[in-house]
């Protein structure tokens, strides 16, 4: 039982991570191989406004969830658009996209080094036992966790009951019938895929009040991310969330029998027995 209560408070955090990269690239066609930076960038801006303004990281979200969503909404409009533009194809833009994004890591993974060093930081934020089931678990791991199933249950809200949310949904399912019934494609992507980096920057304000983190490792977190996609199904939101619960109880149970070192390679392992058994994701459908 504690493994499991360990496992699926884990998944939380990784939901919103995966969430976000299932928007950019379900909705807007865009392989953001920046992903694990821009949860990295909100890890810092949750310590940086905790130790110098002693702001409750939850109640940062609100000022971390607008900073992202602008920054990335620039990030589309001046280094993504121009490659939207120009591709002849989807294929194209999932080509040049993962190029573009490849260097974007680079760039801002150097800038947090400059800014911030290689050393690991962390701080101290409801670090009290709380008992579950009889076992004692973090506070914050608790707190972390249901602050990400509300922010899914609002994300959850807006994609299945709000109208820019039915157009997101359209635009993911086949842009050129959006655009028959008077849907902006253009908008509704730049729109998503800001949201897509909002979410993932709230996932990382979330995973700093209880994980060690340094300016170096975004490229883990992507890679988690884009596990979690292919294995929910790509663009598909309820596949993320049930993929996320299977990944961190399956890290759970590895690092508790096995080794804490052997989590990655599960996860991969996890990942190639998807892909050969139920290759388009959990809730994906074949490919007709």
């Amino acid at each position: 039982m504690q493994i499991i209560v360990t496992g699926i408070l884990l998944s939380g955090t990784y939901a919103l991570i995966a969430l976000g990269l299932t928007l950019q690239y379900g909705v807007a066609r865009i392989m953001n191989l920046a992903n694990g930076e821009t949860l990295v960038a909100g890890c810092f801006i949750a310590f940086w406004l905790f130790a110098s303004f002693a702001i409750n990281p939850i109640f940062g979200l609100l000022i971390i969830a607008p900073l992202a969503f602008a920054f990335n909404w620039g990030i589309y409009k001046v280094a993504l658009k121009p490659l939207v533009d120009r591709a002849k194809s989807r294929g194209q833009l999932e080509v040049d996209s993962i190029l573009a994004t490849f260097g974007l890591m680079f760039l801002l993974q150097g800038l947090m080094i400059s800014g911030f060093g290689g050393e690991y930081f962390s701080y101290q934020f409801l670090s009290e036992r709380f008992m579950i089931f009889g076992n004692a678990f973090g506070l914050n791991r608790v707190v972390a966790f249901i602050a990400a199933v509300i922010i899914a249950a609002i994300l959850y809200y807006f994609l299945y009951r709000t109208r820019l949310g039915t157009a997101v949904r359209a635009v993911a399912v086949d842009p050129n019938s959006a655009n028959l019934v008077a849907i902006d494609v253009a908008k509704v992507a730049a729109v998503t895929f800001a949201l897509g980096g909002a979410l993932t920057a709230c996932g990382g304000a979330l995973l700093s009040t209880f994980y060690t983190f340094n300016a170096s490792m975004g490229v883990t977190f992507t890679m988690k991310a884009l596990i979690i996609v292919i294995m929910g199904g790509v663009g598909d939101v309820r596949g993320a969330v049930v993929a996320a619960l299977i990944l961190g109880i399956a890290e759970t149970l590895v690092a508790t029998y096995i080794d804490p070192g052997l989590t990655l390679a599960a996860t991969y392992t996890l990942f190639i027995l998807i892909l050969l058994v139920r290759p388009q994701g959990i809730f994906g459908r074949r490919t007709t």
